[in-house]
């Protein structure tokens, strides 16, 4: 008889088990934000957020308030989209709220990278050393050399007049400024002498547009490998493609190259003495490659697209651009070269600076997210207190609480090109409620997570619209085109993109 009591008490225990990890028993506690756990055990309400993540929180936003906690494929996350609590979240310790963990398991099963404590702070130091103040320079001088590579910017001998060229606008934004930046941070071929310049120049067109196509098949399946989502055949492509960048970013290939950059170099020689196997190495170069790439050429597309579509702006933001070259003694003309634009000529274009930032706000889309190490209270502007439960995520959604909403932004579905400038062209401050904001557009995350790269990605996009509105006549094929809709299944991973291509025409201005 006791056999039967213990196979029972077994079987018992296991299904008791299972309907808590299903969260069957979770209740709501004193001082928790309201909890939703949806209609289906474990699963909660996964499939709705997938299917349109803002869509689903607007839905939450208007049935719980400004702080709720849902039930998403096992997991307990609790959101807020208070902006005056975003400073309390993103400061909190990380003894208590830690974005390592998350941030782990993520980009182990999208990049095949096992971080480790050294990684972070490699990255953080790389990049403070690298892509800000004197080093930034160097990358803006380098980032400018790709760009003169790959962008056709003065007429060839015998030309006496361009001809329109046509192209899709999201392919030639998102090719030209990826392989720019690639080539200036991971290095270009070598060449000895004036007669094997433009061979080498060659090589790296065609590299680095072979290397866009891969990255663009990797960048589709993104948001489904980053929720774990793909199918069989989905996830045997995603393998290979990872193995194709290990092997195109190794540290062989990168030994064959010229003017790497230090930021990529001081941050491989760093993991190496850290005792980090050379293919781990490599693996942790892809993850630098999507972070710094996987978002500048979509924001460039979504700001020139704007600027086209408002022809104000294009004349305010181009007559800005005359002017700082003029002053620089490199105004454009016929038979001039092509522009050599500095970092002391980017600092100096506020209203380019609005539209990118604006742009930003429109299309910027990331989900900030903690582990709650340890149960954590914080309070809202209202005085309410809550507590957040040991074991559940925190997360912000900046896109809906701060940058769509109309106490914040008026007409905020609007693209004002001026938006984030003073006439005297100082930076705008923005209230709610009648107290100002710290946090009134997030696009790069903040705290511990911020993007560390922010400044160089910023400076790469100036660069291609400095560019292209100096050498450029832009125009859309069809003026009435409207702009299209956002593909939703990328919310939370950054810039937001378009469902469909738009076609442009452009031609030299001289």
């Amino acid at each position: 008889m006791v056999p039967w009591v213990i196979l029972l008490c077994t079987v018992t225990a296991l299904l008791l088990g299972g309907l808590h990890l299903l969260g069957v028993f979770r209740r709501r506690r004193p001082n928790e934000p309201p909890l939703d756990k949806g209609t289906f055990p474990w699963l909660g309400h996964l499939l709705d957020f997938r299917k349109d993540s803002s869509e689903f929180l607007k839905k939450m936003q208007r049935k719980h308030g400004d702080i709720f906690t849902v039930l998403l494929g096992g997991y307990y996350f609790t959101y807020v989209m208070d902006p005056f609590c975003f400073g309390a979240i993103v400061k909190e310790s990380r003894s208590k709220l830690d974005f390592r963990t998350f941030a782990t398991k993520l980009v182990l099963r999208v990049f095949g990278y096992e971080p480790n404590e050294a990684s972070q702070s490699i990255v953080h130091a790389s990049s403070i050393k690298h892509l800000m103040g004197d080093g930034l320079t160097v990358m803006v001088q380098a980032t400018m050399e790709s760009f003169h590579k790959l962008i056709h910017l003065s007429l060839r001998p015998g030309e006496k007049e361009a001809e329109w060229q046509e192209d899709s606008l999201f392919h030639y934004c998102y090719n030209i400024v990826f392989r720019a930046g690639y080539l200036a941070l991971y290095g270009c071929e070598p060449h000895q002498g004036t007669d094997s310049e433009e061979k080498a120049h060659e090589i790296d067109r065609t590299h680095s547009n072979q290397l866009f196509r891969e990255f663009r098949k990797y960048d589709r399946l993104f948001p489904n490998l980053a929720y774990a989502m793909l199918r069989h055949k989905d996830k045997m492509e995603a393998e290979r493609l990872k193995r194709f960048f290990w092997n195109m970013l190794s540290t062989k290939k990168r030994q064959q190259k010229d003017n790497v950059s230090g930021w990529i170099s001081d941050q491989d020689r760093f993991l190496s003495e850290n005792d980090v196997p050379e293919g781990m190495r490599d693996r942790f170069m892809f993850m630098l490659l999507w972070a710094s790439q996987g978002n500048t050429g979509p924001t460039a597309f979504w700001l020139l697209l704007y600027l086209m579509k408002h022809p104000e702006a294009m004349k305010a933001v181009r007559d800005e651009i005359e002017t700082v070259s003029r002053k620089s003694g490199q105004e454009a003309g016929p038979g001039s070269p092509p522009a050599d634009i500095t970092m002391d000529m980017l600092n100096q274009t506020p209203l380019l600076d609005s539209a990118l930032e604006e742009t930003l706000r429109l299309v910027a889309a990331p989900i900030l997210v903690r582990a709650v190490l340890q149960d954590t209270s914080f309070k809202t502007s209202g005085g309410t207190e809550y507590t957040l439960r040991k074991g559940d995520r925190v997360a912000l959604f900046p896109h809906l609480s701060v940058q769509m909403n109309p106490e914040i932004h008026p007409e905020p579905h609007k693209f004002k090109y001026d938006r984030f400038v003073n006439p005297d062209g100082t930076k705008k401050d923005f209230y709610k409620d009648g107290k100002r904001l710290k946090y009134c557009s997030m696009p790069w995350g903040a705290g511990v997570s911020i993007c560390p790269g922010r400044f160089f990605a910023v400076a790469e996009m100036k660069l291609f619209v400095f560019l292209m509105l100096s050498h450029y006549d832009l125009e859309l094929v069809n003026a009435e085109e409207e702009i299209p809709a956002i593909d939703v299944r990328r919310w939370g991973f950054g810039t937001m993109q378009p469902v469909h291509d738009v076609r442009f025409r452009y031609r030299l201005r001289f």
